[in-house]
This record gives C-alpha cells, structure tokens and sequence, in this order.
C-alpha cells in the first residue's frame, strides 16, 4: 500500500512538473509571436520611433523569471534559501522557549 502511495506521489510530481514545463514554452511562444507582431506594427506605423523594446523588455524579464522558476535556477529567494530561512527560525523559536525554562 505504502509503495502504491510513493507511486502516484512521483508521478504527480513529475505531471505537475511536465504541466509547468509546458506552460513556460506556451508562456515563451507567446511572447515570441507577439513581439514579433509589435515590431511588425511599429516599423509599419513609425519606424523613426521604436517603441516596440520597452513591451519586449518588459514581458521578457517576466519570462526569464518564469523560466528560473519552472527549471529551479533561483540564485535568490530559492528553495535552499527557504529550507534555510526556516530552520533559523525554528532554532531561534527553541531558544526563546529555552530561555524561559
């Protein structure tokens, strides 16, 4: 029974993992094809103004996040640093009670 439970518990991780994966290159797809459509309608309705960078700048930086995410590459604020960040405070809780016996 224990073993069936590990089972289906790996597989939804790996769905739910496929899912993200797959919604990060949806997310990309998007962005590419609609930026492509902005630099199409900028260069034809005022090319000697390129506006079309700051949308592109904008959803990008969106899209590199998502992407750190979705692969687990987060230099900052990542899963380490939460396992981190809460074993400091379940220590600095145990020494709060401590101080008190």
């Amino acid at each position: 029974m224990e073993r069936n439970y590990q089972e289906e518990e790996r597989y939804n991780k790996a769905k739910k993992r496929v899912e993200a994966i797959k919604g990060f290159y949806g997310n990309l797809t998007a962005y590419i094809v609609v930026n492509i459509g902005l630099l199409v309608i900028n260069l034809v309705t005022s090319p000697e103004h390129l506006w079309f960078f700051w949308p592109m700048l904008g959803w990008g930086i969106g899209v590199v996040f998502h992407g750190m995410r979705v692969y687990n590459y987060m230099p900052f604020l990542g899963k380490d640093w939460e396992e981190r960040k809460m074993k400091e405070f379940m220590d600095k809780e145990n020494e709060r009670k401590d101080s008190w016996k």
